[in-house]
């Protein structure tokens, strides 16, 4: 049985290799093409461009993971097929819940990579992409690693700790200099919101430093004279994607404890948690489909369903993403249902070879 595993795990990984490269591929290059339509603004030139794509790669990999993983198999229990290999298998003994086992084994591989991938290098390489990009179209904002901004108008520079979804922002620092580069003012402010066009400050401590002495005052409320664009600061926006499932589980309670929409961040969050399980879903579901297609077609035809099968759980799976959103669904059922349904199919189709 030891050989089996290895022979079948073997042979899914090569051919699921392949099938990462050829997808990798094609969305990369579409990917580029998408950068290149924004190409030009601020300092984002052909440079960053190639550095934002190249960064973006391991997204890429973990959100065709249980495609590749699907196809891959497809491709491997095809090929053995094909050699007659599988019905050798069968003559042996060896049950279809036997096979499920040797696939789930290399499956047990892929899923500790999806969530190497998912917990440790996404959130790294997202988060260095978004810096480039949004440091080359927008020179005087820069990001830092504590996921703080910092922005210059004019003789001001500004501090922002942290950009809420609603485009508020907490604690932030506003240091004032004169024409000859000498600090004349500082202010914190626990919360700023725009609000009716124009940018209020609350909690604002305010020194005013003269050439001998500062003046200090506590105002509870005031405008902010500034020519920082709401819009502009979106970009800035903590994304769910940036961050590993624990991080996003305390930024959720955060964002509660800030009464603000958590809605988009539980799902990803859920869907992050669902990525194994999809993957070995989607392993599940490539024995029953290799068995029935190989009585009635070809590989062609084997590959061409499961391309198919790949599609259909992409669309719906991002069509649920919009009904969470549209219908007040909840997240966690809302990543969680095109998996139940793929392996409610899986099962099913089991069922009929066995």
């Amino acid at each position: 049985m030891r050989i089996l595993d290895i022979y079948i795990g073997r042979n899914v990984m090569q051919q699921t290799m392949i099938v990462f490269a050829v997808l990798l591929g094609l969305f990369t290059f579409v990917s580029f093409i998408d950068e290149l339509s924004v190409m030009g603004i601020g300092d984002y030139g052909i440079i960053q461009v190639v550095q934002v794509v190249v960064l973006s790669i391991p997204k890429l990999v973990y959100e065709v993971f249980p495609m590749a993983v699907l196809l891959g198999c497809i491709l491997a229990l095809s090929a053995m097929a094909r050699d007659s290999e599988l019905v050798v298998i069968r003559a042996a003994g060896i049950s279809i819940n036997r096979l499920v086992i040797s696939v789930f084994k290399v499956g047990a591989v892929f899923a500790v990579g999806a969530l190497a991938i998912g917990e440790l290098l996404t959130p790294f390489t997202e988060g260095k992409a978004l810096n480039v990009k949004n440091e080359s179209m927008h020179g005087n904002l820069r990001q830092q690693a504590d996921y703080g901004v910092w922005m210059r108008d004019e003789d001001t520079y500004v501090k922002i700790t942290e950009i809420l979804p609603d485009l508020s922002f907490l604690n932030i620092k506003i240091f004032e200099f004169d024409e000859v580069g000498r600090l004349r003012a500082l202010s914190s402010a626990e919360q700023g919101q725009f609000i009716n066009d124009r940018w209020t400050l609350r909690g604002l401590s305010r020194t005013q430093i003269f050439a001998e002495s500062s003046d200090s005052s506590v105002i509870e409320a005031a405008y902010w004279n500034t020519e920082v664009d709401p819009a502009i600061l979106q970009v800035f926006l903590i994304q769910p994607e940036q961050l590993s499932a624990w991080q996003l589980f305390q930024y959720i309670e955060h964002l509660g404890a800030n009464k603000q929409d958590t809605t988009n961040h539980e799902l990803v969050f859920w869907q992050k948690l669902m990525v194994p399980f999809t993957t070995a879903v989607m392993l599940m579901l490539a024995i029953p489909f290799v068995f029935v297609q190989t009585r009635g077609g070809g590989l062609g035809r084997s590959l061409f369903f499961g391309i198919m099968v790949g599609l259909a759980f992409f669309v719906v799976n991002k069509s649920f993403t919009y009904f969470v959103f549209l219908y007040d669904i909840p997240p966690m059922f809302g990543a969680i249902f095109p998996t139940l349904l793929v392996l409610i199919i899986s099962i099913f189709l089991l069922r009929r070879i066995n």
